[in-house]
This record gives C-alpha cells, sequence and structure tokens, in this order.
C-alpha cells in the first residue's frame, strides 16, 4: 500500500493553537466520524502520523497534538515534565474540541505510556476509551531497554548531553533501531531533527526523559488496566526493535489475557513510517472487529 504522506511545511500550516496551563500548545483535526487520537512518542512528534493521516481521516476524526516539550509546542526550560500531565493535555485537547464520549486511541513509544495512563483513568472512571492499539513503546519497564543516549540523559550529566544532541546523533540513533530495510531517509531525518531543534528543544530532553523512572512508578497500575479485558487492545510492533520489539510483544503475551499482537519482521522502532501500508492494514483490520 503506497502512502504519500504529508510534507513538514504542509503538516505544519494545517496546526491549530490551544493554551494548555500557560503553554501554547499545537494540534491538529481531520475527518469526521468516531474519535481517534493519536499519540506521538520520544523525542519525535505528531508529524510521525503524516503517513496514516489522511487513510485515518477518511474514516474517523482524527486528533493529535505536539505534546508540551515536543515538535511545535512550547518547550518551557525547567519544566517538571509528567507522563501524567501528557495524559491531561489529551483530555484537555478533547474537552477542547468538544469530544466528550468514548475515544479509540492509537499511540507510539512515550505515547504508549500516555494512553496505558488514559486507560487506568478508563478503568477509574475518568476518561472514555474505546479501543487502543499500541505500537512500539516500553509498555513493561522490565522489558524496555534504552539506548546509551537514553540512560546518559538520565545520568547526572543529562544536561550535558542534551545541549550537545544534534542532527548527527539523532541519525546514528534512528539507524540502529530502525529496521535495516526502513532506515529513513536524509530529507526524512532533517525533518525529524528540525522537530527536535524547535524552540532549542534539545535543552529539555534531559527533562523529557524522567517518563522512564515515572513508568516504573506507575507500571503495576498500568499492567493491571492492559489486564482487565473490558478494552479492546492490539499491539503492532516492528519486531527487530532493539528497544521493544519482539522481546516486549513475548512479555505482553505472557502478562495480557488472550494478546492481541501483530508482529512486522524486518521493522523496526517506528512502523507507522517503516511500514505505514503494514500498520494502516493491520490497524483497520482491528477496528473491524471492534466497530
Amino acid at each position: 500500500m503506497g502512502l504519500a504522506g504529508i510534507a513538514l511545511g504542509d503538516w505544519r500550516a494545517q496546526g491549530r493553537g490551544l493554551l494548555f496551563r500557560g503553554q501554547r500548545i499545537r494540534y491538529w483535526v481531520a475527518g469526521q466520524g468516531a474519535p481517534l487520537l493519536l499519540i506521538h512518542g520520544f523525542p519525535t512528534a505528531s508529524w510521525d502520523w503524516h503517513y496514516l493521516w489522511q487513510p485515518l481521516a477518511e474514516r474517523y476524526q482524527v486528533i493529535a497534538c505536539d505534546m508540551l516539550g515536543f515538535g511545535y509546542s512550547d518547550k518551557p526550560l525547567g519544566h517538571d515534565y509528567r507522563l501524567l500531565e501528557q495524559a491531561d493535555l489529551q483530555q484537555a485537547l478533547l474537552a477542547h474540541l468538544g469530544i466528550e464520549g468514548p475515544v479509540h486511541v492509537l499511540a507510539h513509544d512515550y505515547g504508549d505510556s500516555v494512553a496505558q495512563e488514559l486507560l487506568a483513568r478508563h478503568h477509574e472512571g475518568r476518561f472514555q476509551m474505546a479501543s487502543c492499539v499500541f505500537l512500539n513503546g516500553g509498555l513493561f519497564p522490565e522489558t524496555h531497554r534504552p539506548v546509551l543516549v537514553q540512560k546518559l540523559l538520565l545520568s547526572p550529566i543529562g544536561f550535558l548531553v542534551a545541549r550537545g544532541f544534534s542532527r548527527r546523533k539523532l541519525a546514528a540513533n534512528f539507524a540502529k533501531v530502525f529496521g535495516p530495510h526502513s532506515q529513513p531517509s536524509e530529507a526524512e531525518l532533517d525533518d525529524f531533527w528540525s522537530l527536535i531543534a524547535e524552540q532549542n528543544g534539545p535543552r529539555v530532553m534531559h527533562r523529557l526523559i524522567r517518563y522512564m523512572p515515572e513508568r516504573r512508578q506507575q507500571r503495576d497500575r498500568w499492567v493491571v488496566a492492559m489486564q482487565r479485558g473490558d478494552v479492546p487492545l492490539r499491539v503492532i510492533d516492528g519486531a527487530v526493535d532493539p528497544i521493544s520489539g519482539a522481546h516486549m510483544v513475548a512479555r505482553y503475551r505472557q502478562l495480557v489475557p488472550e494478546a492481541d499482537c501483530v508482529l512486522l519482521e524486518d521493522i523496526g522502532h517506528y512502523p507507522q513510517t517503516e511500514a505505514p501500508g503494514e500498520v494502516l492494514r493491520h490497524y483497520f483490520d482491528f477496528r473491524a472487529g471492534v466497530d
């Protein structure tokens, strides 16, 4: 399935603005029908979904924002970035759009953790989730294998590592986590880097990375939420991802009853850009059994 995608400049022009706790947030909305919330990963932004955006918008109302500290949204220095606050942001965006009923969620990486928090809130009566699909992400702290730069960002010298982060280092790290036959092009790397570099974004990367210990703090609550079984779930995972590939899916199958998992062979950490047609096909298949 050949998908054209959306040029980054066109994507930026389609964005809208929202004020969240005094911070400017950029968000996107398209299509009609059941609301589908797309939640991006670290360290990129909602443009990650650009290959899937239009095909999804032909069936659903698709909604996405650059979370606080990412992409074209504000990146306040000294902010205590938290996954729980990012979940608050998703709920604030839905409220801003007047969406009150059940919401479908498609998430990736860091966004998986935000989706897990929303799933837990669903069971606590604070959110209505209709379904959730997770792409590669650290659903379980015990299977998450961060790359070296992530470990360094979390270390006492993290602020120095963040200041020195560059397009060259981004390219080197992406080469390790993308599949062998689905590496990003130089143009894609330029666009990914521009999103990170916006508003001098590297200066906050060592603060954003604190999601890793936060995942450990919330681990049991989030796992229990996935085990409840009353919200349809699926994992679509790039199998050769060294961070959260086939080894993470094996753990998911151990812990989640009647686990619904799809492994994409030879695909790495970014299946929505490496194999967007496959992701779309498996997502539509999932929704056919839910709707």
